[in-house]
């Protein structure tokens, strides 16, 4: 990585279409949370924070250091909640030069895209993940934007609207490296049944 990268993960969702929170969802033994926690470590990203908000306390006990963790008291609004307290988190530290953003509810992207992408890292990057061409994550936001970016995150949309009217957006292909398809429903996991 060129500049420091802060790892920050969003877990906070409530998991309503999947039956309950995803970051407590078990994939081959090992809960999504620390799956997604174990990638941002193995891409390098430091420091790296996890946005907790329902079940929070579940979560909390299962990272291997509590302090990790960010609780968005506004969870339940959407993931610009989480995306806010997240930055503003990373905000009161001096070394990040950019965030990578990661969501828990994506156990096949592997830490050599989320290093592909951190490879772009600057106070000004703006760049993503793209899958075929597709835009997806995680999405790398340069320290300089994060004001801006927080007061733009609502809602479910996080920093999608604000990422639109980017014409700097550095889309980085990883279809080579794995899928970018997340986990919705329990039919999206190997082994489920299907309807």
């Amino acid at each position: 990585m060129a500049d420091p990268v802060a790892g920050l993960l969003l877990a906070a969702g409530a998991g309503r279409r999947f039956g309950g929170p995803k970051a407590l969802v078990e994939l081959d033994g090992e809960p999504l949370v620390r799956r997604a926690l174990r990638v941002l470590e193995k891409a390098g990203c430091t420091p790296i924070r996890v946005v907790l908000g329902a079940s929070a306390d579940e979560v909390r006990a299962l990272l291997p250091d509590p302090t990790l963790a960010v609780v968005a008291e506004d969870w339940a609004t959407g993931m610009g909640a989480s995306l806010r307290a997240g930055l503003a988190e990373l905000n009161k530290l001096d070394a990040p030069a950019a965030a990578l953003v990661h969501l828990v509810d994506l156990p096949w992207v592997g830490p050599e895209i989320l290093t592909r992408v951190a490879a772009h890292a600057s106070p000004h990057a703006v760049a993503r993940a793209a899958y075929d061409g597709v835009p997806g994550h995680p999405v790398l936001l340069g320290r300089d934007w994060w004001p801006q970016i927080a007061q733009t995150a609502q809602g479910d949309r996080g920093a999608r609207d604000w990422l639109a009217t980017r014409k700097d957006l550095k889309l980085i292909e990883c279809a080579d490296l794995g899928s970018g398809r997340d986990v919705d429903r329990p039919t999206d996991l190997p082994g489920s049944p299907t309807p």
